[in-house]
């Protein structure tokens, strides 16, 4: 049996009302943990609720996915939030997500920054300060999800928190390993077989081909599926398709 163990994340509920983005159902029946928005980028009550649902009765992992209070820019538009403030919308979302989760006989085992806070908070350390103390009044014990060497990883440890490295599949790396922006041509990668490679190259080597070329290092425990890229079910399968026929073993991280 392998000893090579990998978790597959997603970012689902990323939805709101009538508006209806990620296939949540189909991806919950490939991936090992779910990024369950709540309510600041996407995510209503309803939806929250049904997600965590559908998680618990197949077993996946519940996560929050938090963001900065911004609906209209689905968390995506750089803003600047006080620290205490930030904070204290870290610890409501977290804690609107732990009701439901608890409602459907589980619990928020993670959490995840969204969008422009989770790039923020790659070499910014007071909002990761921010996010690290929001998180640690809901509750102390949560893991955190971070880009390796950023200042959330930092942040999160320096309060006793566990930093749980990931790295993304349908996103593009810049040389010195940070995500390429979203408006660099390509950027977001939707090739199902492309993905596929980096995920067992990011897996197995620790190491994935930036935009220009170079070889970038990274070592992850989890791999991240953007639910909203386009075909994200098939992106998603078969990414784990080729981890297993890799001998990857594909389960929630430890």
């Amino acid at each position: 049996m392998t000893d090579i163990v990998i978790d597959l994340n997603a970012d689902l509920a990323e939805g709101y009302g009538r508006w209806v983005l990620t296939d949540d159902e189909a991806m919950l029946s490939v991936v090992t943990s779910a990024n369950v928005a709540c309510g600041f980028h996407a995510g209503d009550p309803s939806i929250m609720r049904r997600v965590c649902d559908m998680a618990a009765e197949r077993g996946v992992r519940i996560g929050a996915q938090v963001s900065y209070r911004d609906l209209a820019g689905f968390g995506r538009r750089a803003m600047d939030v006080p620290g205490d403030e930030l904070a204290d919308e870290i610890t409501y979302q977290i804690g609107s997500l732990q009701v439901f989760a608890r409602a459907a006989g589980a619990t928020v085992s993670y959490v995840k920054p969204h969008g422009a806070l989770y790039n923020r908070v790659v070499s910014d350390q007071e909002q990761a300060s921010a996010v690290a103390a929001g998180t640690r009044l809901a509750d102390p014990t949560l893991p955190v999800l971070c880009l390796p060497g950023s200042a959330m990883h930092v942040q999160a440890q320096r309060v006793g928190l566990p930093a749980v490295d990931e790295a993304f599949v349908d996103r593009a790396y810049t040389a010195t390993g940070t995500l390429a922006p979203r408006a660099t041509p390509g950027a977001v990668i939707t090739d199902p077989q492309q993905v596929a490679r980096r995920a067992v190259a990011l897996a197995r080597d620790g190491r994935v081909t930036a935009l220009g070329g170079e070889t970038v290092s990274i070592r992850a425990h989890s791999l991240c599926l953007h639910g909203d890229t386009p075909g994200a079910v098939e992106l998603a399968k078969q990414t784990r398709a080729a981890l297993e026929e890799a001998g990857v073993r594909v389960e929630a991280f430890a």
